[in-house]
This record gives structure tokens, sequence and C-alpha cells, in this order.
């Protein structure tokens, strides 16, 4: 026998995956400029120079043990005082080297994050629309995902909905802030009021409620009013979960981090528990050589002008061709509504036009797509004719 919830994992793979692995299977047929991708968030910027020059600086300069060894479980020290010193100064923090655990990027994270969370009993709170894996973490953890809807028109949070959810057995709150798949940022008032809010409940409920930040896109804004509040300055049980795939375009290098801040109710038990959780699942150590170049490029991000150039051209576009969609304020996706309640079906039919877009009934948010504009610029250019006529096979 075998465990059934891993088969069943296994047997059905994500969609965004799956229409990922349709479009390399189709451009392979027809040719890759004539199939329009949008399936997969892939950044398609480079990393800056300077990742690079580091990557070949340290092989160059280094023995293999200090490049391919282990680092310790909780990552190389210099590595994580570099990071903290770079949040310090950015958000007038004052975090230490032992606040942070590094790992295999975001995913690992949040599960890591999760598992060291979880009791018996435990329920974990996310807002619609939400990146699909959080249930497969939480679920398979041993804990209830519930969702609480944001308002269906700004997809900011909505406390009426947050309110019906959170119950005497709500562990943690997961938000992630610019939004996978919307784009949406909830702004520094907003955070203020659910700061405000899961403190009344921890003293009703008497017990910590944590938030468990999901951060992978917290540079990727692109207006300049847009401030993406550092959730830790707002409320005390703050666990930040971030990762360089997408800030460094490094997505492939699976790093990134865990962020106890000494504030938080039981840190020193909860950061032992993340080491329990990491080792309990595999983890000995992230990836060493990602780390020594993160100590030296701990701040840097990718130029990301390109995805401000994408999102203007298709939200735009879209929108004249008679689409609805939710304006992102970062990230690097378009939440756009589907011309037929089913969007699967729509999606389908999309891929008449060779567009392959993503249902968001798995995100939580049926008769949506997504559209992941980390293309090129000239792809996006290519696609809009059939955006066009997806549309006007609709009636638009």
């Amino acid at each position: 026998m075998i465990n059934k919830t891993m088969e069943a994992l296994g047997k059905a793979p994500s969609k965004i995956r799956e229409i990922f692995e349709y479009g390399k299977k189709r451009k392979a047929e027809i040719g890759e400029d004539k199939v329009f991708d949008f399936s997969i968030g892939n950044p398609n910027v480079p990393a800056p120079a300077a990742v690079n020059e580091t990557f070949k600086e340290l092989i160059d300069n280094n023995n293999d043990v200090y490049l391919h060894g282990y680092t310790s479980a909780a990552g190389d020290n210099d590595t994580r005082q570099a990071i903290v010193d770079d949040l310090n100064r950015r958000f007038g923090t004052a975090f230490k080297a032992s606040n942070l655990y590094m790992t295999c990027g975001a995913a690992a994270s949040l599960k890591i994050s999760i598992t060291a969370l979880v009791t018996e009993g435990d329920e974990f709170i996310t807002f619609t629309p939400f990146f699909p894996e959080y249930r497969v973490f939480v679920e398979t953890a041993g804990a209830k995902l519930v969702t609480a809807a944001t308002d269906p028109d700004t997809f900011q949070i909505d406390f009426d909905t947050l309110d019906a959810a959170v119950t005497e057995r709500t562990k943690a709150l997961i938000v992630n802030s610019p939004n996978n798949p919307s784009g949406v940022v909830f702004g520094e008032e907003s955070v203020k009021k659910l700061a405000a809010y899961l403190e009344k409940k921890e003293e009703e409920y008497g017990h910590p409620i944590y938030l468990i930040t999901d951060e992978p896109y917290r540079e990727l804004v692109y207006d300049a009013d847009v401030v993406v509040p550092y959730m830790t300055k707002y409320y005390r049980n703050a666990i930040v979960c971030y990762s360089y795939s997408k800030s460094l375009s490094l997505p492939g290098e699976r790093i990134g981090y865990i962020l106890v801040p000494d504030e938080v109710e039981g840190a020193g038990d909860i950061y032992a528990a993340i080491c329990g959780a990491g080792r309990a699942l595999g983890y000995v150590c992230a990836p060493s050589l990602a780390q020594h170049v993160i100590e030296k490029c701990a701040g840097m991000v990718s130029d990301l002008s390109v995805y401000k150039t994408n999102r203007d051209l298709l939200y735009k576009s879209l929108t004249d061709y008679g689409f609805t969609c939710v304006y992102p304020d970062g990230a690097f996706y378009l939440f756009m509504k589907a011309l037929e309640d089913d969007a699967s079906a729509f999606c389908e039919k999309a891929k008449d036009f060779e567009l392959l877009l993503v249902p968001a009934d798995s995100f939580g948010t049926p008769g949506y797509v997504r559209i992941a504009y980390c293309v090129t610029t000239e792809q996006i250019q290519g696609s809009l004719p059939a955006f066009k006529k997806l549309a006007e096979a609709y009636g638009k």
C-alpha cells in the first residue's frame, strides 16, 4: 500500500503546471512564437548582472567545501546577517541573524512554518483568491484551510467575511500581498485594521493568532503611490515567508527564508519548531551556493520595468476589448473575469486562439482566469489579436 493522499496529489498536478506542460507540447508542434503561454509565474527578466558576476566570482575564488558543502541547518550566519542588515536598513527594524531560517524558497518557508505551528484541530485562514498550494501545505500538515472572500469589486479585505471565518480554532492567517493571482496590494489602513481585529480576537480567545505573510512579490509594485506595508511593524505575531525567486529572478535556485521576530509570542519555541519541521520534512539546509550569493546581493532587485510595461499594455488592451480585469498594483498577474460562468470552459475556448490561461477555480474564485504577464512584451503584442478574436467570439 502507498499513501493515497500523496498518490492523488501526484496524479493531479496543479492546473498551472498542467497548462504549462500543454504549452511546451503545443510549441513543439506549431512553433514557439505561435503559442501565447500565460500559465506560469516564471520571471522572464534576467537577474541583475551583479548576481551572475557573484556566482562566477565565488566559483573562481573559493574551495568546493565552502561553495557546495553543508551550511548550518538554519543557514549560513553571514548570509543571515547580510539579509537582516538589509531589512533593518529598509524597514527600520532591529532583526538579528538568529531571527532567520534559510529555506528552499517561499514554498518551503510556508510548508515549514505551517507544520511548525499545527496542533490538533487547528484552522488556517486565507483570503480568496489565493495560491492553490496553500491548501496542499495546510491539509497535508493535518490542519483545515478556511477561506474568507475578499470584496468582489476591489479584492481588498472584507472584514465581515473574515469575522465569519475566524473561530477559537484559528491558528493563523496566511496573507499574500501583492497577491497571486489578483495583483492587489493590501494598503496601510487595511493592515492596521487587520492587526487591530486580530489583537481583539487574540484577547477574546486567550491565545495568539499568527499572521503568516507570504512575500515573494514584495518588491514587484509599479506605481509610486503604492506601498506594501511591512507586516511585522503593524502586528506583533507576524511571521514572514520570503523568496528571492521574483525579486532577483532566481526561481530555479530555490532560496528564501523564514523570519521570526523576537516580538512574536513564543518566538524561541516557534523558531525551534521551525528548525524541527525543516528537519522532519527533509530539509538539511538551503542551497549553499545560493546562500553565499544572497550574502553579497541582499537588497538588489532585477529591472522590473518590463513588468510595468506589460501590465499597462495588457490591462488597457483587454479592457478596451470588453474584458473585466482587476487592476494589479503588483506581482505579475492580471486577474480577468471569464466571459462565461465556467472559467475552465472559457480557457478551453481560449486554446482555439492559442491563448493559454489558468482558470481560477482552484484559487477560490470561480469565473475568473489568471494571466501571467511575466513574458516578453513581444509575446503580449503578438497575443493581442488573439485576445480580440476571443472577445469577439463571445460577442464583445
